[in-house]
């Protein structure tokens, strides 16, 4: 959980020290690297190549040796199905494809994960470049899709839906795609609705998912029982860290099954808290939401004699929406983010709030632990100091606009977004790829293990330069420990 706080007595009161604020989202400009490689036998390379040794690797025109170049490369069907023919492509005979110079990505296009490397030191790890592929594993009337949002409420989700059928329908002329309600569980509780672009033709104007959502729900072998009775052979799935870990099994059962699924996730958070990519969709719709209810504290504060005004954002582990939306408004007085543990007068945080507030260790569905409300805890410390400490009535104005911003529709910026991962994520699938996850690295997208973005949460760094911007920008203390400070 983040905060913003906002009032000019912060200012003239260094012995109120609030708490901590995150955020970090750089976009740079990609690098490509052309490398050579078969994607049916590229996965018994790299593991030869994550042993410190190097692939061979063709950088523009010239051939560069011993470089450091290293694939993280996705799996593809016909690694457990070498016998799996391939088609032409059918965006060969479009006509809006016609205008493009090169319709398809070479299968040796790649971006790299670090784009900023010095002079004579390894390449490092790069992904394969998002985008049509010349050859597909799937005729187009033989596909049957099917779709599955899970987890909590984000902008964007239905854009994603809606722009997944309407690429499968106009780009590949795929008809037959099923909408799984109500999370995972909607798999084996046999809730579909059927998708047409008509149907979702205007879905993405509104908040929430068109499809329902839920939390826990995953039973793998049930679900893949499902894909399977069902005869669906691309799986779509919009979801969290905790959703797409259940992807990645879903992949490891069909893989194990030897079934012709593709299995590709499209990762969500309003967080930003993803690994890897540059950001998460939703997160600026988030953002610019954010800053109406910082906005709305600041005028409320300012318009009463000692106004002081607190916003609770999320950000359950991450402070990027409290950072950019600090950085944004420049109306605030100190953020406060879970990455920067802060004191008042004895020290706080969950670990505090919990010896002052009852609680029980406790999870949700999706196996996130419940966090304490710190917004409120904080609302009564401020006013208990200066009603205590500085002897004086102030007027508190706490805003939490939590679930406002997670269920309003996403905006022009993530719309796009949206329509990029949800195009990236037909592409690979119809190419084969499987047990994949899209999104964009040093803004151009591409394909990435499902493991790489679970296995760890992108936080904001306090070492970081986006960090030193907010405290240049808030004039607030950087809350390190008073041993630290003296």
């Amino acid at each position: 959980m983040d905060l913003s706080i906002h009032s000019p007595l912060l200012r003239s009161s260094p012995s109120l020290s609030p708490c901590p604020f995150n955020s970090k989202n750089t976009t740079l400009n990609p690098v490509f690297h052309s490398l050579n490689f078969d994607s049916r036998n590229f996965q018994r390379k790299l593991l030869v190549s994550r042993q410190n040794q190097r692939i061979r690797a063709q950088v523009s025109d010239q051939i560069v040796n011993d470089h450091g170049f290293v694939l993280e490369d996705v799996p593809h069907l016909t690694n457990f199905l070498p016998d799996l023919p391939s088609y032409p492509n059918p965006l060969q005979k479009s006509q809006a494809y016609a205008i493009v110079k090169k319709t398809f990505v070479s299968s040796e296009d790649a971006v790299a994960q670090n784009i900023v490397i010095q002079k004579d030191t390894p390449r490092g790890v790069h992904f394969r470049r998002a985008g049509p592929r010349e050859k597909v594993y799937f005729k187009s009337d033989e596909v049957r899709a099917c779709i599955v949002t899970c987890g909590g409420l984000c902008p964007g989700i239905n854009t994603v839906i809606r722009e997944i059928v309407c690429g499968l329908n106009y780009m590949y002329g795929v008809d037959n795609i099923l909408g799984i309600e109500g999370g995972y569980r909607g798999f084996y509780s046999r809730n579909t609705t059927t998708l047409t672009p008509k149907v979702v033709n205007d879905i993405h104007k509104r908040g929430g998912t068109f499809l329902c959502t839920s939390r826990g729900g995953h039973d793998t072998n049930k679900i893949v029982d499902n894909i399977q009775d069902r005869g669906i052979n691309q799986v779509y799935i919009i979801g969290g860290d905790g959703t797409q870990r259940g992807a990645a099994l879903i992949y490891k059962e069909v893989e194990k099954r030897g079934l012709p699924i593709a299995v590709a996730g499209i990762p969500k958070t309003i967080d930003n808290d993803i690994a890897v990519i540059d950001k998460s969709f939703g997160f600026d719709t988030a953002v610019e939401e954010a800053q109406r209810a910082i906005n709305a504290a600041h005028v409320e504060a300012e318009s009463v004699e000692n106004g002081v005004g607190i916003v609770k954002l999320m950000g359950r582990y991450s402070g990027f929406i409290a950072m950019f939306a600090t950085l944004a408004s420049r109306d605030v007085d100190c953020c406060l983010i879970p990455e920067s543990p802060f004191y008042l007068e004895e020290g706080a945080g969950q670990e505090y709030v919990a010896q002052n507030m009852p609680g029980v260790d406790e999870k949700d569905a999706s196996g996130n632990r419940l966090l304490l409300d710190i917004g409120l805890w904080l609302t009564q410390k401020i006013k208990d100091h200066f009603s205590e400490v500085r002897k004086m009535t102030i007027n508190m104005k706490y805003i939490d606009p939590t679930y406002m911003i997670r269920a309003i529709p996403s905006n022009a910026s993530d719309n796009i977004y949206c329509t990029l991962l949800a195009q990236s994520a037909v592409h690979g699938a119809m190419a084969g790829y499987t047990g994949f996850t899209v999104g964009p690295v040093n803004s151009k997208h591409a394909y990435i293990p499902i493991a790489h973005v679970t296995e760890a949460t992108k936080k904001v760094k306090l070492t970081d330069r986006m960090w030193a911007r907010l405290l240049a920008s808030t004039n607030q203390p950087s809350f390190l420990n008073r041993s630290d400070n003296s």
